[in-house]
């Protein structure tokens, strides 16, 4: 634990089910001209994070990330649409110069932001480098030191006051970066691909740090990855971008709940086949309590069936134990919908496989032939 620090001079909320949005974009646009054609980054971006959780917005290159979070602090101009963090419109305070004015200075200052490369100043201290955000605020000298270094130990690396940049480690200098973002005191942390560049053993000592802020100062992360096991690890809910716009959001554990939900089954990826044309093949998914108790061994005994795992994936999120585990099942969909049913029954979420020929699909499929026919007759007509 962390002991007290005045850099938390108020309480704030817990997250909790009826968390407030502290973040929220509208409609939100940005379109880069490059060598006379015009590239849309952000698509009519609508994204809500709740007042104490930890969000995450994943998705590949390209997809619009990197664009999304600088807008949130306006380090980018959006092209349109609107950003409102902590009850501020900051798209109103922009103004129409590139240089931001003194009211969107003074939002900026409660948002701290944490970069993939550190952006430390290498002839600077450590410590220097975490008082440079109070310098710019005009914080006296002696309230910069005491603060610098209240900030240096909560991070852990009150013995690197007087060290420099390029003695430290990379995990160290993240966590420098961390503190000076947290200079100012700020109700939100935007995290910029703040891991990527660290090795994996470092990258969970960030991450739990990211996560005990959280916690102990009732911070708002709003945090942009590429990787999944950063979703996993700390995330409460989630967003999956691609070529700007967001596909996908909710709570980690709404998602996974989400029959089709293509982020729960990145997170959670499972594959198999059926071994035969007379096999049902279903994804399973544990959460909750469900997660620890013998539910597969349950079906085989009750039913009297045997029951393949083809594959399983399971691992801890935000404190829960979830899974996902692909079993093959003896016989077609029909003679399968009473074990279906106690799976169900247990709270476990059941969803047939792509190839699985379920009764939707049949309807699906049939549907196709007829519309297909019925534009075949629309075509001999015409002839």
């Amino acid at each position: 634990m962390f002991a007290p620090c005045p850099a938390a001079t108020r309480l704030r909320r817990a997250l909790d089910s009826d968390g407030i949005p502290v973040i929220t974009t509208s409609g939100l646009t940005k379109v880069y001209s490059s060598r006379g054609r015009e590239v849309t980054a952000l698509d009519g971006v609508d994204l809500h994070v709740r007042e104490g959780e930890v969000f995450g917005v994943i998705g590949q290159s390209g997809a619009g990330k990197s664009s999304l979070i600088r807008c949130v602090n306006l380090l980018e101009r959006p092209t349109s649409g609107t950003v409102t963090v902590d009850g501020v419109d900051l798209t109103a305070l922009a103004g129409r110069g590139r240089r931001a004015g003194r009211e969107l200075r003074e939002a900026r200052s409660r948002i701290g932001m944490v970069f993939q490369h550190f952006n430390l100043l290498s002839s600077r201290t450590v410590q220097a480098n975490i008082e440079l955000p109070l310098e710019i605020l005009g914080v006296p000298g002696r309230e910069r030191s005491r603060k610098a270094r209240e900030l240096l130990d909560l991070v852990g690396l009150a013995d690197k006051a007087k060290a420099y940049p390029g003695q430290l480690s990379g995990g160290q200098k993240q966590r420098v970066g961390i503190a000076r973002a947290l200079a100012g005191d700020p109700k939100v942390l935007l995290s910029d691909e703040a891991t990527s560049a660290l090795d994996p053993e470092t990258t969970r000592s960030v991450l739990q740090l990211l996560r005990d802020l959280n916690r102990q100062l009732g911070l708002t992360v709003l945090l942009i990855t590429h990787e999944m096991d950063v979703v996993k690890t700390i995330c409460d809910s989630a967003a999956l971008m691609k070529k700007g716009r967001i596909v996908e959001t909710g709570t980690v554990a709404e998602l996974l709940a989400t029959p089709g939900s293509e982020l729960a089954a990145e997170l959670f990826p499972v594959s198999g086949d059926a071994t035969g044309p007379d096999r049902t093949v279903v994804d399973v998914t544990f959460h909750g309590e469900s997660a620890t108790q013998p539910v597969i061994s349950q079906l085989a005994r009750t039913y009297n069936i045997d029951i393949s795992i083809l594959g399983a994936a399971m691992d801890t999120v935000a404190g829960r134990q979830i899974g996902r585990m692909r079993i093959e099942l003896p016989g077609r969909y029909e003679d399968n919908v009473v074990p279906v049913g106690f799976l169900r029954e247990q709270g476990l979420q059941v969803e047939f496989a792509d190839d699985a020929e379920t009764p939707a699909a049949a309807a699906a499929a049939a549907a196709e032939d007829a519309d297909a026919e019925l534009a075949q007759l629309v075509k001999d007509g015409a002839q």
